[in-house]
């Protein structure tokens, strides 16, 4: 069984690998759109873009998504019980005390961010450390260590990233083909433009949907493993269960969460479609798993 001692090697390969299968198709998807417009600017464009992106979500996304969240950091002596509720389950984890953030906002919800766990961050709203017990608590501190020892930060962000550039290069297609950039184009290109250009208009159509459902994937298999993780470290899945049930039963939607950021959350911070039945299509577009599931998951696990 992964656990949070033997995950983090094996999502550092996963993200060498996911990473290489996003150029590659980023790199096909910008020859395809290059060759169907006759520009081959576009797939110059793909290829440096992607790479810029991902240095500098690799670098900087802990301080962008921070800043995007209104969080702001606490020592010790401004609350000393959740520094201590880290740094224990740090010395458990083996892992270096990551830095404190608190978010002013009553809806309870928490996220890990940052590059490795020697640059990590944990979250926390000032709504959990109100409506949360001690061992609810470090229920959802052990499931944000256990992402930052799983390296599940930083995979999450190297999807993000390639997504993003092929939700862009596909807008950037449909953009350039409504304004008639491809017709001189197709006149002199023949059959063969044509078929590309065909192509390329369903590539634009389905690349997106196939790069959301892969990362949307991915984020649900990371809060299962880190659900598990987070019970190994604090031998109390109970503690996880009742912080999950907690959060998802309170109505009130998390103000500085967006579409961008709702991912990294424990629980999905908005309200809207909470205690409605899961369809299977709809479950597929969802960056969580739904938290009747990881509750049962958690109950079902035996600490011996």
């Amino acid at each position: 069984m992964p656990t949070i001692y033997n995950q983090a090697d094996k999502n550092v390969r996963s993200s060498w690998v996911l990473m290489s299968i996003f150029t590659i198709a980023i790199v096909l998807i910008g020859y395809v759109f290059s060759y169907a417009l006759n520009n081959s600017g576009i797939l110059y464009f793909a290829v440096g873009f992607s790479i810029i992106s991902s240095f500098f979500s690799y670098w900087y996304s802990d301080k962008i998504v921070l800043m995007m969240s209104s969080a702001r950091e606490v020592k010790h002596d401004d609350n000393p019980e959740l520094y201590h509720v880290v740094e224990n389950l740090c010395i458990t984890a083996g892992l270096p005390v990551p830095k404190i953030y608190i978010i002013d906002d009553t809806a309870p919800n928490a996220f890990a961010t940052g590059r490795d766990p020697q640059h990590a961050v944990i979250a926390v709203t000032t709504g959990l450390l109100q409506k949360l017990e001690k061992v609810e608590l470090e229920g959802v501190i052990a499931h944000e260590l256990s992402h930052i020892g799983n390296r599940d930060i930083l995979l999450a962000t190297l999807v993000t990233v390639m997504v993003g550039v092929i939700v862009l290069l596909a807008d950037w297609f449909r953009h350039m083909t409504f304004w008639g950039r491809s017709r001189d184009n197709n006149k002199s290109g023949g059959q063969l433009q044509l078929i590309m250009f065909l192509v390329a208009i369903v590539l634009s159509i389905l690349a997106p949907i196939f790069a959301y459902l892969m990362q949307f994937a991915i984020s649900r298999k990371r809060e299962f493993l880190a659900d598990a993780d987070g019970a190994l470290l604090t031998r109390y899945p109970e503690g996880l269960a009742r912080a999950l049930e907690k959060i998802s039963r309170d109505r009130e939607p998390l103000e500085v969460a967006n579409r961008a950021t709702a991912h990294l959350y424990i629980a999905s911070p908005f309200k809207e479609d909470a205690g409605k039945k899961v369809g299977f299509f709809t479950k597929l577009f969802m960056t969580h798993p739904p938290v009747e599931e990881r509750i049962a998951a958690l109950r079902g696990i035996e600490i011996k």
